[in-house]
């Protein structure tokens, strides 16, 4: 009995080393395993860290490159907006030497040779002026002024920016001071100071500024800001196109823009309207609102216009568009008005125009 006991025993023994071993052997390929993923996974980083700082030199140079560009483009822009100042003040001496030749040949003057050396002088500004404007027109859809936004952003957007004749509709109705209904309220009882500094309504002007900056330099433009009426940005300018090539001018309409204070009710009608003022009419149009309108030609009735109302206001507005016109719709956002996004991209595929609701760090 004792020889079977020890016998047990030394089984039980032999069997708790064969498992200890098994078990530690275990446990070291667990670490061997692990001590190699670890040795991986540091490689691995490594690499990738190495890919990152390429790519972010890579966006360096690239960044560089982009800045070199801009300054080229901005000479080159300055020497066309000279040169279609130059034609403008050439087109001008021509005027006065034909009126000259006139005058001295209604008073009798017969010195043919004057006359005709004036003629000589005319026909040479008149070859100076073609070569301008044909020089303009090569370099058409090039910038008269500068804005490049935020950190230098130059997103693509879609948006057809070319035409002779292009119009620009802003609304300035009290609901581009903010995007949610009680900061509307809110904004709408503080100073005219705070009221043009509200971020919604910088974005618009803003906007406005980049469009602007995109124009083609041989092209007429007009900005009309809307809310319950519709007026040129620039007074005394109603129902007549501006030149993109006189900059004085075209910094004047971005100086108006910033003196602006949204305010009162939205009424698409009359902003269309005072497109049909405008002759010839726009060839491309751009219209930067937030939503529905909330009256037609006159004020509603009421204190409140229900979505349906709008809609209605809406449809029954762009009957007054001009025909076969591209729109151009940049929707700003506006809570409490969810038919908006829909009704203004079917006005843009309808007309060949485009349809964008832009982020916020937008132009």
């Amino acid at each position: 009995m004792a020889r079977r006991k020890r016998s047990f025993n030394t089984f039980n023994l032999s069997f708790l080393d064969i498992m200890s071993c098994g078990f530690g052997a275990v446990v070291l390929v667990f670490l061997i395993i692990d001590h190699s993923i670890e040795v991986q996974s540091k490689e691995l980083n490594a690499d990738l860290l190495s890919e990152v700082n390429m790519l972010e030199e890579d966006i360096r140079e690239g960044e560089e490159g982009l800045v070199a560009l801009r300054n080229a483009l901005d000479d080159t822009d300055l020497a066309i907006v000279e040169a279609e100042g130059r034609a403008t003040r050439v087109t001008e001496e021509i005027d006065r030497y034909e009126a000259l030749i006139r005058d001295l040949a209604e008073d009798g003057y017969t010195d043919d040779e004057a006359i005709e050396k004036l003629k000589s002088e005319v026909q040479s500004l008149e070859e100076e002026v073609k070569r301008l404007r044909e020089a303009a027109k090569e370099e058409g859809g090039r910038s008269a002024r500068t804005f490049t936004g935020d950190g230098q952003r130059q997103y693509l957007t879609g948006l057809n920016l070319g035409g002779r004749h292009i119009a620009i509709l802003l609304d300035s109705s009290a609901s581009m001071l903010a995007d949610k209904l009680v900061n509307v309220i809110r904004l709408r009882n503080m100073g005219e100071a705070v009221q043009r500094s509200s971020g919604k309504w910088q974005r618009a002007v803003n906007t406005v500024n980049w469009l602007s900056a995109q124009l083609p330099v041989d092209a007429s433009y007009q900005v009309i800001t809307f809310n319950t009426e519709a007026r040129s940005v620039l007074p005394d300018t109603d129902g007549q196109w501006l030149e993109v090539a006189n900059q004085p001018q075209l910094e004047s309409v971005g100086s108006a823009l910033g003196k602006l204070v949204p305010g009162g009710g939205t009424s698409l009608h009359n902003a269309f309207v005072a497109l049909g003022r405008l002759s010839p009419m726009p060839d491309n149009i751009f219209l930067i609102t937030d939503g529905l309108p909330t009256q037609g030609a006159n004020p509603p009735r009421g204190t409140k216009v229900s979505g349906n109302e709008r809609v209605k206001l809406y449809r029954d507005a762009i009957r007054s568009l001009p025909q076969n016109v591209p729109v151009n719709i940049i929707l700003a956002p506006m809570e409490g008005d969810p038919m908006a996004a829909s009704e203004f991209w079917q006005l843009a595929q309808a007309t060949s125009g485009s349809f964008m609701s832009p982020s916020r760090d937008w132009p």
